[in-house]
């Protein structure tokens, strides 16, 4: 004797159960793409599910992280020719001033970590500015730019976990030009910038 436990013809779907089944699977999954991945990793919500859940706030901090580490791998791979460019446009970056000459302004920013913070000289073009910045703990990623050439943003110089950099510019055109700096160490950075030179007012923007 032995036993049977082979379901018997009866007892298995039929093809229209089959076909039932794997449509109402799919219709699941659909659901669940629309209403949970899109808003949670890519901040898409066309429902409107996943901002009353807090799933597109989750997909926008993390598109935002994920455009910042793209920003800063970037920035290693630019850097070298930046500054090249920057030269040849005679826009160049060079030594501190002595010692013996005054700074004009002064001005320290906290930082926590991951935050930014922007410092600009308003200035006209080709006039000169003088500068030195330095923190005292951890570091920062910078770039001495501005954003006023034909609408397009223009690079002096960029750095990557730095801790002070010094040297003086030339305006490419009238507008703002300074400084974007981004924690990315792991304790809070306070950095001080003092400046000299020709220009008419140093402010923070954000």
């Amino acid at each position: 004797m032995h036993n049977n436990d082979m379901p018997t013809r009866a007892e298995l779907p039929t093809s229209r159960q089959l076909i039932r089944s794997t449509i109402i699977a799919i219709a699941v999954a659909v659901t669940l793409l629309v209403m949970v991945v899109l808003p949670a990793e890519y901040a898409i919500d066309p429902t409107g599910i996943g901002s009353m859940l807090g799933l597109t706030k989750m997909g926008e901090i993390k598109q935002q992280l994920a455009q910042e580490t793209k920003a800063d791998e970037t920035l290693t791979e630019n850097s070298v020719s930046d500054t090249q460019a920057s030269t040849e446009a005679e826009t160049k970056v060079e030594s501190a001033p002595s010692q013996s000459d005054t700074w004009r302004d002064e001005m320290s920013v906290t930082l926590a970590p991951d935050e930014a913070a922007e410092v600009k000289l308003v200035m006209k073009k080709g006039e000169t500015a003088f500068y030195a910045w330095e923190v005292y703990q951890g570091h920062l990623n910078s770039d001495l730019h501005t954003d006023d050439v034909d609408g397009k943003a223009h690079s002096y110089q960029k750095g990557r976990a730095e801790t002070s950099q010094s040297g003086k510019f030339t305006s490419v055109s009238d507008g703002a030009h300074g400084w974007y700096w981004r924690n990315r160490s792991d304790v809070e950075v306070t950095v001080t910038i003092q400046t000299r030179g020709e220009y008419s007012q140093i402010k923070r923007l954000m």
